[in-house]
């Protein structure tokens, strides 16, 4: 608080680790932090110290209540001090840590930073597949699965089923538990992606993060239905993949997809034909842009383009997705991986995950080596180098192992379908006993 010198300097942050990092593992500890504060703001004059009194304190009141025996003191201590600016919300993030889990990880620094400007609102940027942002209030209580609601209703989305909320670090993407506290969450990858650093680099170090909002499972999803879902997610989600050349598709789906994307580029002027053989790369898949000349791409482009009846750049939009949505591979997650257990597949092979299961593909053929339904896989792992899966049995089941730096994504999105099914499973059965 202020009222001892430290011997070397401190972040505000590395101090309210220093306070609350014990007390989020042992509830013991939790009294003595409010004794403690509460100690130092007793007929305390020193105006700087009280302040970051109240400061600790209103952390401490979003992070854990106090034991029932020392709760009507913290109240009658802040009901006491009601003109003090932060009391009010002191008094109303205790009575909510009541009735919740407490924090599982000391404040993050974001909460850090907003208590000290005297902030009792924390704002936080989501940003948005389509190169869009907004910001939203989050509570030292919001769950992930609040935040993706409040989202939802606000961009006015039909349905938030199959939507999460993603960090994004130097190295990885990583999707958050919807069980989850928000600032739980962020603290504890920020922390993992602090520890690598520090250990490369050495010295401290600042973890420049993005926090996403994007579709992560794809059922339910019918093209035209969620117009601002297809605008805003589904449009920018499924672009990147069909022009890497994931999709097996016709020369004529092609130009109907390349003429519907030189639409949304420059709507409907006719005049930037002239500009088709620069932007080539941004209207057909890279697989085949050798498969013409960039003169025939450009007749070809055009003539298609003269036959669709006039569209917006949005509907162009729907009508590339429900154009996409008819092929198999719609929707899929890809990895190019190294697999070193099945003689008869290439070395790199392409692995596509759905909601019908994990789909094994020729990167160069295109053609499907095996599909694995979800029921078929009896097991998965991963680590920082590798993706493992025993497919069949536990016992009999065949091992299909596979080098990657993704191998954390595709346990996590194999994990989060599998839970999916099984929800619906569990919500399938409880109806059935409700109507037996």
């Amino acid at each position: 608080m202020g009222d001892y010198p430290t011997k070397q300097m401190q972040s505000p942050l590395e101090h309210t680790d220093l306070i609350f990092s014990p007390a989020t593992q042992n509830e013991a500890l939790r009294d003595e932090i409010y004794c403690q504060i509460m100690k130092q703001m007793s007929s305390n004059n020193n105006r700087f110290s009280m302040e970051q009194g109240w400061q600790l304190l209103w952390l401490c009141c979003g992070m854990f209540p106090p034991s029932q025996a020392l709760l009507r003191h913290t109240q009658r201590f802040l009901e006491s001090r009601r003109r003090e600016a932060l009391a009010p919300d002191c008094l109303q993030r205790l009575q909510s840590s009541l009735r919740m889990e407490p924090r599982k990880l000391p404040p993050h620094q974001v909460e850090v930073d907003a208590v000290q400007q005297n902030s009792t609102q924390i704002f936080h940027k989501i940003h948005f597949p389509n190169d869009t942002e907004e910001i939203f209030e989050i509570a030292t209580n919001t769950r992930i699965r609040d935040l993706i609601q409040n989202i939802t209703k606000k961009l006015s989305l039909a349905s938030a089923d199959g939507f999460s909320i993603f960090v994004k670090t130097h190295d990885k993407v990583l999707s958050l538990n919807d069980t989850d506290y928000f600032f739980d969450s962020l603290r504890q990858i920020t922390d993992w992606s602090k520890k690598a650093k520090t250990i490369k680099e050495g010295g401290p170090v600042n973890i420049p993060y993005l926090v996403f909002f994007m579709r992560k499972l794809w059922f339910n999803v019918i093209p035209g239905r969620d117009t601002e879902a297809d605008v805003i997610f589904h449009f920018p989600q499924e672009l990147p993949k069909y022009l890497r050349g994931y999709h097996v598709s016709t020369k004529e789906e092609m130009l109907n997809v390349a003429a519907l994307l030189f639409r949304i580029k420059f709507s409907n002027d006719k005049s930037q034909f002239v500009s088709i053989p620069k932007v080539l790369k941004e209207l057909v898949p890279a697989d085949q842009l050798k498969a013409m000349s960039e003169n025939d791409w450009k007749k070809s482009i055009v003539a298609s383009f003269n036959k669709q009846v006039g569209l917006t750049a949005e509907e162009a939009k729907v009508a590339f997705l429900k154009a996409v949505c008819r092929w198999p591979t719609f929707g899929c997650a890809f990895f190019d991986v190294k697999q070193t257990s099945e003689p008869s597949f290439p070395d790199i092979v392409r692995i596509a995950i759905s909601k019908q299961g994990l789909t094994i593909i020729h990167p160069k053929t295109k053609d499907v080596l095996a599909n694995h339904p979800f029921n078929r896989i009896a097991n998965w792992c991963s680590g920082s180098t590798y993706f493992h899966m025993t497919i069949g049995s536990l016992v009999k089941g065949s091992k299909f192992l596979c080098e990657t730096s993704l191998g954390y994504k595709m346990d996590d999105l194999i994990t989060s379908y599998v839970n999916m099914y099984l929800q619906e499973r569990k919500a399938g059965q409880t109806r059935n006993q409700r109507f037996n």
